[in-house]
């Protein structure tokens, strides 16, 4: 793999061991490249190696996921090339259509399907689209309105007399 030069703050993030991280920075400074090396150190660790299928990587966009994993399969591509024979790296690879990359949305509505029961929501339940999610801020937004004009008391009510 080609020698990359990594900030303090990148090989931090690269490096961090024992627990959860979150890598928050502007567009174009790298986040993808760390998160791909980070996961790459992982799984490659020899004294404790990591598996795909054991971790979790949410993103923002279906977009930044789909570059995720790409980068990750050029990144074992190259590595198994380098050394062709590596069983561990072939078991990442065939592990990694698999692997929970996602966006936050999709992980999210995952672990709800999963629990379903728990959070006493149908089992069929969907995600509305943009024109769906529209009308119903709409009608909450209506009823609401509405709420207030029947009280006798109401700010809103003064409010509408003092401007019509």
């Amino acid at each position: 793999m080609a020698e990359q030069k990594w900030t303090p703050e990148q090989q931090d993030a690269i490096k961090a061991r024992r627990g959860t991280l979150l890598v928050s920075a502007a567009a174009g400074s790298g986040k993808t490249a760390v998160l791909v090396q980070r996961i790459i150190a992982r799984i490659t660790d020899s004294e404790n190696p990591g598996s795909l299928d054991r971790l979790l990587v949410v993103t923002f966009t279906r977009a930044a996921a789909a570059e995720m994993r790409e980068r990750i399969a050029k990144a074992l591509a190259e590595l198994l090339h380098e050394d062709p024979e590596n069983a561990a790296l072939r078991r990442q690879q065939l592990l990694l259509p698999q692997a929970r990359i996602s966006t936050i949305h999709s992980f999210c509505s995952e672990l709800a399907r999963e629990n379903f029961y728990k959070l006493h929501i149908p089992p069929d339940f969907r995600i509305c689209d943009d024109s769906e999610m529209e009308a119903l801020r709409g009608e909450a937004a209506g009823e609401v309105l509405d709420a207030f004009h029947e009280e006798q008391d109401s700010v809103l009510q003064e409010l509408s007399e003092a401007f019509s």
